[in-house]
């Protein structure tokens, strides 16, 4: 029995999820969260076997969750469930440790199946994934990347798409208000981007957020 934590931010489909696996004897459900940064806490503490996990997260987004997740469990096997699929966020969250990813878009039955094989030790991906990854292939270099960026760059990305203002992002990451400014001189000068606006397109373009929001105005 495989050792279970799904993590999800849409309530009524992580609970869906829960209810389904609760009733699979292959699967021992051992927790769920629907933030990033608290899933990651939840995931050392319980170390799961298998980890269902959405790319999109508030707080800590599923890529650097992820990526930070298999240092301390090198192990742990991920099926990726997401709403958004974009060759950028496949790659990078193939790069940083999962076995396998589903679009929400193919239905439980597909989910399912995905869970098994990756669960058993093999590799699954969703058809519109997998056609996805096969027009990667074919047009290699057709994608934008987001690799030159980082690990703190991205998290200021991140939450400057989410519109938090920059003394609440000094305060989430304990830095300074003068330490943020910097970062995000710096990203809009990698990015050749000039305003919040822009920013906030580029995050959700590489998906890192899961819409659009609205920009605040404060600072």
């Amino acid at each position: 029995m495989k050792r279970l934590v799904i993590i999800e931010d849409q309530t009524a489909i992580r609970e869906l999820l829960v209810e389904i696996l609760r009733l699979d004897k292959n699967y021992q459900l051992v927790g769920e969260s629907g933030d990033g940064q608290k899933a990651l806490t939840l995931c050392l503490e319980v170390k799961p076997d298998l980890l269902v996990l959405d790319a999109k997260l508030p707080g800590l987004n599923g890529v650097d969750l992820l990526r930070r997740l298999v240092k301390h469990l090198p192990h742990v096997r991920v099926l990726v469930f997401s709403g958004h699929e974009n060759p950028v966020l496949v790659r990078e969250m193939l790069e940083v440790g999962a076995h396998g990813f589903v679009e929400k878009t193919a239905g439980l039955t597909e989910f399912k199946k995905g869970l098994e094989t990756v669960a058993n030790g093999g590799t699954f991906f969703g058809p519109a994934v997998a056609a996805l990854l096969r027009d990667v292939v074919a047009n290699p270099g057709s994608s934008h990347s987001s690799d030159f960026l980082t690990d703190r760059e991205r998290e200021i990305l991140q939450l400057v798409a989410e519109s938090h203002s920059t003394k609440e992002i000094a305060s989430k990451l304990d830095i300074s208000a003068k330490t943020v400014d910097n970062h995000r001189t710096n990203l809009m000068r990698k990015l050749n981007l000039h305003d919040v606006a822009s920013l906030t397109r580029y995050a959700f373009d590489i998906g890192l957020i899961e819409t659009r929001k609205p920009v605040s105005k404060a600072s």
